[in-house]
């Protein structure tokens, strides 16, 4: 009878653990928890709207066994081979009173597939680029591809040429403190709340309302309160964070998360990723200490990391991959190629290698400490470490440096090799202050162990 109790109480508890979602940590809210345990975000996949892909399955395995656990999802429909969240009727036209049930089952089917390996998805509800130039053209929100909406009400055009920082599109400006456009808002209701019917069944989404949005505050707003007040009905707590397009961490718009952070409970700072060298982890540590000082420690994510054939080299992917999470991001995520390496075989590399390194130095645990580089040049190397005991230091390229440790008569010194995804052989570096290190001379990042006992 005891040996039944205990079991049932440990089946029970079991249960709790599982159940647990992904949470703020609360022993270290700049971090995040997942089935109660501290956890870093680290991931990477060849589509920022994964669901759609035929393949996801086997990326989802590729990143599980690479130790990722981290992808994007936008509810976007604009590439070859995707499909719409709406149904056709007879005339051709798309009924926004039915959904198109295969997109629907496309999304659940992700949903779960991600949830069953322990990988966390992040959702941007509105796909930003799906309502502009030629994605727009065939939208079932465009009023020539509908038989649902009244054009001269809902005001939509049949066509907008312009770029989405243009704010062109009234798509973005139906919610009551805008133009309170009532018919076209209930029709966007409708869609999420279809999303939120599948989400808040599993534990492991973030909610992202816009991809790189320029409309005013008001819009995010009203659909984050909307999704948090549908999660708090349904009993759920959820997650909730507007993704500026504004590429400077400085810019107005990336202050509207702060000013509402009992709304906004962690932040995407993806488009950080803009910048280069020195500059890219400047500006993320001075916003991580505007966000301490104007509202509270909250997660810092980074669900696009940029560079490949756009936005930057190759070489400035990896960098920013690297620095973002020496800065002090919970999260790291290569964006789709081209313009990131995605889950492709470099990708693959500098994700093992990440889990690696946070398997030997929990982030979690740590903080940036650039005070212990004595005479570090703009871009040379970087560190991150749990004070006096394990220090991490990443070298973008070819490098030396001098580190200012805690005393120690035992220090050892292990190299990762990024590329390799390998540790070197641990070795006793000396006891001498300053301790010198050295990344070899053939350009290739690594990063330096040190553990101080």
């Amino acid at each position: 009878m005891r040996n039944l109790l205990l079991l049932s109480l440990f089946s029970l508890y079991l249960s709790y653990i599982q159940a647990q979602p992904i949470d703020i940590n609360p022993d270290n809210p700049w971090y995040w928890t997942y089935k109660s345990k501290p956890v870093m975000l680290i991931g990477g996949s060849n589509e920022d709207n994964l669901f759609q892909s035929p393949d996801y399955l086997e990326q989802l395995d590729l990143l599980q066994s690479l130790g990722g656990n981290y992808v994007r999802c936008t509810m976007s429909s604009r590439d070859e081979g995707n499909i719409w969240a709406f149904a056709k009727g007879a005339d051709g036209l798309y009924n926004l009173r039915e959904f198109n049930p295969a997109y629907w089952q496309r999304f659940a089917d992700f949903l779960a597939a991600a949830d069953e390996r322990g990988i966390i998805v992040q959702v941007e509800v509105w796909a930003t680029f799906d309502f502009y130039r030629e994605p727009w053209l065939d939208n079932p929100f465009n009023p020539k591809n509908n038989s649902t909406l009244n054009q001269r009400r809902t005001h939509l055009p049949d066509t907008v040429s312009t770029h989405p920082i243009f704010r062109e599109n009234p798509f973005f400006w139906s919610v009551p403190e805008m133009d309170n456009n009532t018919q076209l808002l209930a029709y966007q209701q409708r869609f999420v709340d279809q999303l939120l019917d599948i989400s808040l069944k599993h534990d492991n989404v973030l909610y992202c309302i816009d991809n790189e949005t320029s409309v005013t505050a008001t819009w995010p707003l009203f659909w984050a309160r909307y999704i948090r007040a549908k999660a708090k009905l349904a009993g759920r707590t959820v997650h909730v964070t507007e993704m500026w397009d504004p590429h400077d961490l400085d810019h107005p718009d990336h202050l509207t998360n702060l000013f509402h952070d009992d709304i906004f409970t962690f932040l995407d700072i993806s488009q950080n990723n803009h910048k280069k060298g020195q500059e890219h982890y400047d500006n993320g540590r001075a916003y991580r200490q505007k966000v301490a000082a104007l509202s509270h420690p909250k997660p810092l994510n980074t669900v696009k990391t940029y560079g490949k054939d756009k936005h930057g080299s190759a070489i400035d992917g990896v960098q920013r991959f690297w620095r973002s999470a020496f800065l002090g991001a919970a999260s790291v995520r290569f964006h789709r190629p081209n313009s990131g390496h995605g889950l492709e075989t470099i990708a693959q590399a500098n994700i093992k290698s990440m889990r690696m390194l946070c398997d030997a130095l929990p982030f979690w645990e740590a903080t940036a400490t650039p005070e212990i580089l004595m005479n570090a040049s703009p871009n040379e190397a970087y560190a991150i470490g749990i004070s006096g005991k394990t220090y991490a230091v990443y070298f973008p390229e070819t490098g030396a440096v001098r580190l200012n440790l805690p005393d120690s008569d035992a220090i050892t010194l292990q190299w990762l090799d990024i590329d390799q995804s390998e540790w070197s052989i641990v070795r006793q570096p000396g006891s001498g202050k300053p301790l010198e290190i050295n990344n070899e001379d053939d350009g290739k990042s690594r990063v330096a162990l040190i553990r101080v006992e």
